[in-house]
C-alpha cells in the first residue's frame, strides 16, 4: 500500500512535499516585494496595506482555493486542471457545454505550459542578481548576470534526460532549510518592529486599494506573484496525497508570511536609506549577517533550481497527458525512474523549453522586468479552475462550497482584471508562449477529426464473412500475428488490405485495441478468446498517466506474436492547415515508436488517406 493511502501521513512524506510541491511559491519572496516597492513609495500605510494584501491573497487563493476547495475534488486521488475538466465533463450532457469546458481546459493547460517557461527564468535570474551584494565582489554588469543565468538554465535542462530521481530525495530537506531560513530571517526583522503584525487585518488591504485607484490595480497585479505556484498543491496531489501537502502547507504558510512581514519591517526601518534597485530580501539578510549572506545566496540558488525543476517536470507530465488523450502529437518518452511514475523525459519538449527560457532571459534581462510578464498565466489558470469548481459544486448541490467558490472566483476575477495591465509591458509574452501549445492542440485535434471522417473502417461482422471464407480454405501462415486497431468492432483499412486482399492470414490472429481511460492510473485487460476461428481480441484500457508497457501486458496474457502489424497513414491534404498537420504527423514518431515495441517483429502497412 502506498503512503498516500495510509491514514495520516508520515514525516517523510511531508518533507517530500516541501521539495516537490512548494518550490515555486516558496521562491516568490525573492522578488515579490522588491518589484512592488519599485512602483510605490514605502510609507507606513503603503507597507501595511501591501502586506495585508499579500497575507489575504495567500489565504484566499492558496489555502481556501486549493487546500480546501480543490483538494475535495479528485479522480482516483489525482488533481489538476485536466482532472477538473474530466470530472465536469463526465457529468455534462449538453454538447455545447462539453465543448466549452474542453476549450477552457485546453486554455488552462496552455497557460500552465507558458508558466513553465517564465518560472525558471524569473526564479534563477532573481537568485543570480543577489551576487552583486556579496561583500568585496564589486559591481557585476547585467550582461554577466544574464550569462550566468543562461549557463545555469542550460545545465539544468541538460541533466533532465538522466532523470531527477537520484537527486529528488534531497529536494525536500533543502526546501525545509530554505523555509526555515525564510522564517528566521523574517522573524528577526519583525522583532525590530512587532507592530507590523496589524497587517493581518484585511481593512488595511482594502483601504490601500480604495485610496490608490488605478495605481492600486497595478500594485494588485504584482501582489499575485506571492501566490504563483499555488496550483501545484492540487496538481501534485496524486503523487504525494492530500494530507502530506496540507500539513506541509501550514509550515510553508507561516514561513512565507513571516518573511514577507519581515521584509516589510526592514523597508520601514531603512526608509529612504534603502536603494530601491537592490533586492529587499537579500538586503535584509546581509544587514542581519554578512557572514551568513553567501550561504544564504547558495541556498537561494538551490531553491530556485528546485522550483524550476518542479515546473519542468510538470510540463513533461502535461504533455504526456496530452499525448495519451490525443491532443498532442506523439513524442518519444523516456521513463527516468523505475518506481516513480511521474518521472519522465520528453526530449523535444525539453529542448523547446530550454530555447524559450533562454529567449525570455535575453528579452527581459532582469527579474524586475520579467515580473511585468509574470502572473498573467497563473491568474488566468486559477480563475478557470475556480470556474470549474463552481460548476462542479453546483451540480453536486454542495451549496456551502459553491458559495465559497463563487467568492474565490470573484477575487480571482479582480486579480485577472489587474494583470491585464501587464499585457502592454511584456505580459503579452505569456499569451504568445501559451499560443504555441494551444495552436498545437487545435491543429492536432482538427487534423485527427479529418482523418477519422476519411478513415474507411469496416464493421467486424462484414469483415468476418470474407475472413472466414479465406481461413476455411486453409491457405494460412504458421504462427501468431497481432494487428493494432482502434476498437475491436471496427477493422482498419490496413488490415483489410493485408488479410483480405493480400491473403496474409496466420493460424492465430489477434486484434489489439488500446483505449485511454478518463482516470489517470490503472490498467484493465479484456480478452475475447474466440471472435471466430483463428481470430481473437484484446482490449487494453490504460489510465492517461499510466506507463503503457504493451510487451509486458502481452506476456501477462501469455501471448507471443510472431509478427505485429500496424497502419502507417500516407496523408494527402488539400487545405493549408491540414497540410501543416500532415507535415507534423510525418515528422513525429508513430504510436509504435511511442509504445516501444520490439522492432524486429513489426511490419507497417501504408494506407493512403485524403483529407
Amino acid at each position: 500500500m502506498k503512503s498516500k493511502d495510509l491514514p495520516g501521513s508520515s514525516f517523510y512524506e511531508v518533507i517530500k512535499a516541501m521539495g516537490l510541491v512548494f518550490g515555486d511559491i516558496g521562491t516568490s519572496p525573492i522578488y515579490t516585494l522588491s518589484v512592488i516597492f519599485v512602483l510605490t513609495p514605502p510609507t507606513i500605510l503603503n507597507v501595511i496595506g501591501i502586506l495585508s494584501l499579500v497575507f489575504w491573497t495567500l489565504i484566499i487563493l492558496v489555502a481556501v482555493q486549493y487546500t480546501f476547495l480543490a483538494m475535495s475534488l479528485s479522480s482516483k486521488g489525482e488533481g489538476g486542471t485536466i482532472v477538473l475538466k474530466e470530472i465536469l465533463h463526465s457529468s455534462l450532457k449538453s454538447g455545447r457545454a462539453m465543448i466549452f469546458v474542453t476549450f477552457l481546459g485546453y486554455v488552462g493547460v496552455s497557460l500552465l505550459m507558458g508558466d513553465g517557461v517564465i518560472t525558471p527564468a524569473i526564479s534563477i535570474l532573481s537568485a543570480v542578481e543577489g551576487l552583486e551584494l556579496i561583500p568585496g565582489i564589486g559591481i557585476i554588469s547585467q550582461n554577466t548576470v544574464v550569462l550566468i543565468t543562461i549557463a545555469i538554465s542550460v545545465l539544468l535542462f541538460s541533466v533532465q534526460s538522466r532523470g531527477t530521481d537520484k537527486v529528488a530525495s534531497s529536494f525536500g530537506p533543502i526546501m525545509v532549510v530554505w523555509f526555515s531560513a525564510l522564517f528566521i530571517t523574517g522573524l528577526i526583522s519583525v522583532l525590530h518592529n512587532p507592530s507590523i503584525g496589524v497587517a493581518i487585518n484585511p481593512y488595511y488591504g482594502i483601504n490601500f486599494l480604495t485610496h490608490h485607484g488605478f495605481s492600486g490595480v497595478i500594485i494588485l497585479s504584482e501582489v499575485i506573484l506571492c501566490a504563483t505556484g499555488g496550483e501545484a498543491l492540487y496538481a501534485d496531489m496524486g503523487h504525494l496525497g492530500r494530507k502530506p501537502i496540507q500539513k506541509a502547507w501550514y509550515f510553508v504558510f507561516f514561513a512565507l508570511v513571516m518573511n514577507y512581514f519581515g521584509q516589510g519591517a526592514f523597508v520601514l526601518l531603512k526608509g529612504e536609506q534603502r536603494d530601491e534597485q537592490i533586492n529587499i530580501l537579500f538586503s535584509m539578510v546581509k544587514d542581519q549577517s554578512e557572514f551568513l549572506y553567501i550561504p544564504f545566496l547558495i541556498l537561494t540558488l538551490l531553491a530556485t533550481i528546485i522550483a524550476s525543476q518542479a515546473m519542468i517536470s510538470a510540463v513533461f507530465s502535461l504533455v504526456y497527458q496530452g499525448i495519451r488523450t490525443h491532443v498532442f502529437p506523439l513524442a518519444k518518452v523516456k521513463y527516468t525512474s523505475s518506481h516513480i511514475k511521474s518521472q519522465i523525459y520528453i526530449g523535444a519538449v525539453n529542448f523547446g523549453l530550454m530555447i524559450a527560457v533562454i529567449l525570455i532571459i535575453l528579452v527581459f534581462r532582469s527579474s524586475k522586468n520579467l515580473a511585468a510578464a509574470y502572473g498573467f498565466a497563473v491568474t488566468a489558470t486559477m480563475t478557470s479552475s475556480t470556474f470549474f469548481m463552481i460548476w462542479i459544486f453546483k451540480r453536486k448541490k454542495d451549496w456551502l462550497k459553491y458559495l465559497i467558490a463563487v467568492f474565490v472566483f470573484l477575487v480571482n476575477l479582480l486579480f485577472l482584471l489587474s494583470v491585464f495591465t501587464k499585457i502592454p509591458h511584456g505580459g503579452y509574452w505569456s499569451i504568445v508562449i501559451a499560443l504555441i501549445p494551444f495552436a498545437t492542440i487545435f491543429l492536432w485535434t482538427f487534423g485527427n477529426k479529418a482523418i477519422y471522417k476519411s478513415f474507411r473502417s469496416l464493421p467486424i461482422d462484414i469483415y468476418l464473412e470474407s475472413f472466414n471464407q479465406l481461413y476455411e480454405k486453409g491457405q494460412i501462415l504458421p504462427g501468431n500475428a497481432m494487428f493494432f486497431t482502434k476498437s475491436l468492432d471496427m477493422i482498419p483499412p490496413y488490415m483489410i488490405h493485408s488479410t483480405l486482399r493480400g491473403g496474409i492470414i496466420y493460424e492465430q490472429n489477434l486484434l489489439v485495441s488500446i483505449i485511454t481511460m478518463d482516470k489517470p492510473y490503472g490498467v484493465q485487460k479484456l480478452f475475447v478468446p474466440e471472435i471466430t476461428d483463428g481470430l481473437s481480441g484484446l482490449e487494453i484500457q490504460v489510465g492517461y498517466m499510466e506507463r503503457m508497457d504493451v510487451p509486458k501486458i502481452l506476456k501477462e496474457t501469455n501471448m507471443d506474436p510472431k509478427v505485429m502489424f500496424y497502419g502507417v497513414d500516407d496523408i494527402y491534404a488539400k487545405r493549408p492547415l491540414l497540410k501543416l498537420f500532415s507535415f507534423i504527423k510525418r515528422i513525429t514518431p508513430n504510436f509504435v515508436q511511442f509504445l516501444q515495441l520490439p522492432y524486429q517483429k513489426l511490419h507497417g502497412v501504408i494506407t493512403r488517406i485524403e483529407i
